[in-house]
C-alpha cells in the first residue's frame, strides 16, 4: 500500500501536513475528509523513485543521529519477532519528524509490494549507504536479518560516536582560534585608535612597536570589511577547487605528510575501514564486494585508491593482509590481526578487534593533540594581547622618563 504525503486545512484554516497510506489519492482525500480536514495537495511519496534523483518527494539524506536511531528501532523490533513491514510502520508512527515518517512508510510500501528490504533501501541511496544494502541483502539470504540489523545498529552508533569525538577535537581548537582572532581584531579596531588620539597630542616620536600597531589598526579600520569578504570568497573558491577529484587527491596526499595530522587521518580512516569490513564479513558479504564497499568509507582519497588497488590484488589471488600492507597506509597491529584472522578463519572477529584497537589508539592521539594544541593557542593569544598592551604602554613609559 503506497504512502502519500498530504497538505490539508483544518476547521480553523490552519495548514496540516502528514503522511497516510492508501490505494490511491482519492482514498487519501476521503480519509482526510473523515478526519474533518480539507485536502489541498496529495502526492505519492514512494511510487516513482530513482537512484539518481532520490525517491518521490524525499530529498537528500537524514542526519547520522536519525539514521542510528531508526536502525536501532528496526533492529530491536525485528529481533523481537516483529515482521519487517510492521516494524517499519511502528518506526514511522514513533517518529515525530515528517521526513523520517514519510521515508519509513515509503520503504514499507515497497516491501508490501513484494520487494526485499535491501531493494527497498536501495531506492534511497542518499539515506542508506551501500553497507546497509549489502548487509541487509546478505542477512535476508541467510535468514539472519535480525542479527544483521543489530550489527548495523551498533555500527551506526559507533560511527556516530567516533565522529563526535573527532568533531570535538577539531571544533574546540577552531573555536578558540576564532575567539582569539575576534578579541585581537576588536582591540586593534576600537581600543588602539582611542589611545592613539592621546599620543598624537604629545608631539613626540612613538616607539617602533607602537607605530606598527597603529599601522595595523588603521589597516583593519580601512580594509577590514574587504579583507573579511576576501577570506569568505577564498574559502568558497577553495571548496569549489576541492570538488575536483585530482586536486582533492593531491591535497589529501599532502595532508598525509603532515606529522601529527597524518596520524589522526590514518587512524580515523583505518578504524572506519576495519569496522565496516568487519560488519560486512560477519554478515556474509563476499570479501571482494566487502572491500569495494568498505573503501567508500575512507574519506582520504589516496587511502581509498590504495584499498581499491589492494582489492585488485586480492581478486588476483593475493592475501588481504599482504595486499593492504603494500599500500603503506595501515598500522602494523591492524595488519597482524588481519593476517591472524585469515590464517585461523576468523577474519570478522580479528577485524572487529583491529577496529576496537584502532579506535582506542585514535582516542589517545586526539587526547595528545588537544593537550598540545589548546595551551599553544592560549599562549599565542596571550602573546598577541601582550604585544598590544606593550605598544600602548611604551609611549607612556617614555613620557614618564622625560618628565622625570
Amino acid at each position: 500500500m503506497p504512502a502519500f504525503e498530504y497538505v490539508a486545512l483544518d476547521n480553523k484554516g490552519s495548514e496540516k501536513k502528514g503522511v497516510l497510506e492508501g490505494d490511491n489519492p482519492r482514498q487519501i482525500r476521503q480519509q482526510l475528509r473523515d478526519l474533518k480536514l480539507t485536502p489541498v495537495e496529495v502526492n505519492e511519496g514512494s511510487a516513482k523513485t530513482s537512484k539518481s534523483k532520490g525517491s518521490g518527494r524525499i530529498r537528500g539524506g537524514i542526519s547520522s543521529n536519525d539514521l542510528a536511531l531508526i536502525t536501532r528501532q528496526i533492529a530491536t523490533l525485528a529481533s523481537s519477532g516483529t515482521p519487517i513491514e510492521e516494524a517499519l510502520g511502528a518506526v514511522a508512527k514513533q517518529s515525530e519528524k515528517q521526513k523520517i515518517k514519510s521515508l519509513m512508510l515509503s520503504v514499507r510500501s515497497r516491501v508490501l509490494e513484494g520487494k526485499t528490504l535491501a531493494s527497498a533501501l536501495g531506492d534511497y541511496p542518499k539515506v542508506f549507504p551501500e553497507i546497509f544494502q549489502a548487509t541487509v541483502a546478505a542477512g535476508e539470504q541467510s535468514g539472519h536479518l535480525d542479527s544483521v540489523l543489530e550489527r548495523l545498529a551498533d555500527y551506526t552508533e559507533d560511527k556516530e560516536s567516533t565522529k563526535a569525538i573527532i568533531s570535538k577535537a577539531l571544533y574546540y581548537p577552531i573555536g578558540l582560534v576564532c575567539i582569539a582572532f575576534g578579541i585581537v581584531t576588536f582591540l586593534l579596531a576600537y581600543v588602539v585608535p582611542k589611545v592613539v588620539q592621546v599620543f598624537d597630542s604629545m608631539g613626540q616620536e612613538l616607539p617602533l612597536l607602537t607605530r606598527i600597531m597603529i599601522a595595523l589598526s588603521e589597516f583593519i579600520q580601512n580594509w577590514g570589511l574587504l579583507l573579511f569578504i576576501g577570506f569568505v570568497a577564498l574559502f568558497i573558491l577553495w571548496r569549489r577547487i576541492l570538488s575536483n577529484e585530482s586536486v582533492k587527491f593531491r591535497v589529501h596526499a599532502f595532508m598525509l605528510k603532515v606529522p601529527l595530522l597524518a596520524k589522526i587521518i590514518r587512524g580515523s580512516n583505518a578504524s572506519q575501514f576495519a569496522r565496516t569490513l568487519s560488519i560486512l564479513a560477519a554478515s556474509g558479504v563476499p570479501v571482494l564486494d566487502a572491500l569495494g564497499i568498505a573503501s567508500l568509507v575512507l574519506t582520504n582519497r589516496p587511502m581509498r585508491q590504495a584499498v581499491k588497488n589492494a582489492a585488485t590484488q586480492v581478486r588476483e589471488g593475493g592475501g588481504l593482509s599482504r595486499s593492504l600492507e603494500r599500500t603503506g597506509f595501515f598500522p602494523t597491529m591492524m595488519l597482524h590481526l588481519i593476517a591472524s584472522g585469515e590464517a585461523s578463519g576468523r577474519l570478522e572477529i580479528m577485524l572487529e578487534k583491529a577496529a576496537t584497537h584502532q579506535e582506542r589508539e585514535l582516542n589517545s592521539i586526539l587526547a595528545v593533540f588537544l593537550a598540545l594544541l589548546e595551551p599553544m593557542i592560549i599562549l599565542i593569544m596571550a602573546g598577541m594581547v601582550m604585544l598590544i598592551v606593550l605598544a600602548i604602554l611604551l609611549p607612556i613609559f617614555e613620557l614618564n622618563q622625560l618628565v622625570a
